[in-house]
């Protein structure tokens, strides 16, 4: 590419329109004595471009738009074609460029421009019109209307894919193109939260949103947009997705704090993605976004500062006669719950097996009950806290921390949760007044993200419902198979996403989600 100077106001857009002009065809003659003969000209050319005899090439088997959209040779960006044959990028379509090379050399006709949507035969260079290859450019660029949207999870209809297998929409394998296995999960049950998802279908919904120049962050929404689309699109060539462009969004966004080569934290990465969605949204503390609106509730903290432990007891007692001892309350708001397990034990049984505990949701659950206390150590001081919630978001988020990290190594707590499918009652965690208010208090699971093996080397699973069935399947990277509701409560639950009671209501014939 060559170099602009700084403020030139020239973009790569400007470039990729100014070579798409140079590559077509100057037709425009000023002289009006042959314009009987440019008139038979653009007849001729409508006839070919109407009948193009190389459509019957196309290999829709090797087709694959889930990858970085950029020339296999110049590695460049701009004005990029596939070779709808062979399924490659190429650069340009001049006598010059590498696509018409590759053209010539291979006998390759058929390229589809992947920023404005054209087909052309090469090396004859002219546009390619046909309703036949509409199927190639919505699988490129998947669309959805708001009636089509509705109607997503009120039915479970079996869509086939290009390659002859059968799926359904949103419930579709993620290609790991390494150690992404995190990362899948995380996405994965975003795109069963119908609310987020309905959102992120419609490109109009954020299109327009500005941001200031040189930022980087709104990628992040593009290609989360893209990745839903494609995800819940019926008419794929197959019935998986490769999440690559979304993966490269995030390793440069996140400035490779999460990458594609090595495994990373699910609950990390969560929790870096809904912050970073919402300010690439433009949401703030005050301002809202659709993550915000979906995900966040409030509680309240009672905090109170501990005398140093090596103090004499009188001076801890005159200490907590002080106002800085005395206990502070504050609002906070929450996008998740972090639930803590209690210590396993360390003993065997007789078989010489580690014996693996198990605990109610509930006992854990009894953080947010506004009695129960517990320490929290800082650097210098430590602290008693208790806490209690006071709003329940439409969709809430359980993290349940299984991982102990210090400077040697991570620690992981095998400890089974025992929890319920549905209805989870919330109310005695909720402060009085929230309880006078909040009519529905009860949650039913969504998605469950699971993580198998050691801490460094396990590997992520999800479980998901589909709303239009009502049936949970299970998801690991590619593969996707059902499972029954009682086997999901006995793994090692990480992330658990739940739906509000009501959050989704039917009136008159018309249902919507209540964010």
């Amino acid at each position: 590419m060559s170099k602009r100077p700084p403020g030139s106001g020239i973009t790569d857009e400007m470039i990729s329109l100014k070579r798409e002009r140079e590559d077509e065809v100057d037709d425009d003659d000023s002289d009006d004595g042959v314009t009987t003969k440019r008139g038979r000209g653009r007849a001729a050319e409508d006839r070919r471009s109407r009948h193009c005899p190389y459509l019957d090439t196309i290999n829709r088997s090797v087709l694959d738009f889930d990858f970085e959209k950029l020339c296999s040779i110049s590695l460049s960006h701009i004005n990029v074609y596939a070779c709808l044959v062979c399924g490659k990028y190429f650069q340009g379509r001049g006598q010059k460029s590498h696509a018409y090379t590759h053209s010539v050399q291979f006998s390759h006709h058929v390229f589809l421009n992947l920023h404005t949507l054209k087909f052309y035969c090469l090396p004859d260079n002219y546009e390619i019109i046909d309703s036949s290859l509409e199927d190639i450019t919505y699988v490129l660029k998947p669309t959805f209307t708001k009636q089509h949207i509705g109607g997503l999870d009120k039915h479970g209809k079996l869509y086939r894919a290009y390659d002859g297998t059968t799926y359904l929409p949103g419930i579709v394998g993620l290609n790991n193109i390494k150690a992404n296995d995190y990362a899948n999960a995380v996405l994965q049950a975003f795109s069963n939260v119908p609310p987020l998802r309905n959102y992120f279908l419609e490109e109009e919904n954020y299109k327009d949103i500005r941001r200031p120049p040189g930022d980087i962050m709104f990628l992040l929404v593009q290609r989360f947009g893209e990745l839903m689309r494609k995800l819940w699109n019926p008419r794929n060539f197959k019935a998986h997705v490769s999440p690559h462009e979304m993966l490269q969004a995030v390793v440069l966004c996140s400035k490779k704090t999460f990458q594609i080569t090595k495994q990373g934290d699910a609950v990390d990465f969560m929790t870096w993605f809904l912050n970073a969605l919402h300010g690439a949204l433009g949401g703030t503390k005050k301002k809202p976004s659709i993550i915000t609106k979906v995900f966040q509730g409030s509680m309240r903290i009672f905090s109170k500062k501990l005398p140093h432990p090596d103090l004499l007891p009188e001076e801890k007692e005159a200490l907590l006669q002080t106002e800085e001892y005395q206990e502070q309350m504050s609002e906070s708001t929450f996008l998740f719950l972090t639930l803590d397990l209690p210590t396993a034990p360390l003993y065997k049984d007789e078989k010489e097996q580690l014996i693996i505990p198990q605990v109610p949701l509930f006992n854990i659950l009894g953080k947010f009950n506004g009695n129960t206390e517990k320490e929290y150590k800082t650097y210098k001081e430590n602290f008693l806290k208790r806490f209690q919630l006071t709003k329940l978001p439409p969709y809430l988020i359980f993290c349940i921390k299984r991982f102990t990290k210090n400077n040697f190594f991570v620690e992981k707590n095998p400890t089974i949760v025992n929890f319920p499918i549905t209805n989870v009652d919330l109310s005695e965690y909720l402060t009085e007044e929230a309880q006078a208010t909040e009519k529905n208090t009860s949650y039913d699971l969504v998605a469950n993200i699971v993580h198998d093996g050691k801490p460094t080397e396990g590997s992520y699973r999800i479980h998901v419902l589909h709303h239009g069935t009502g049936k949970w399947y299970e998801m690991q990277d590619l593969q996707v198979i059902d499972i029954l509701p009682q086997m999901i409560t006995l793994s090692e639950a990480y992330i658990q996403v739940s739906l509000l009671h009501l959050a989704y209501n039917c009136v008159f014939g018309k249902c919507y989600w209540i964010i």
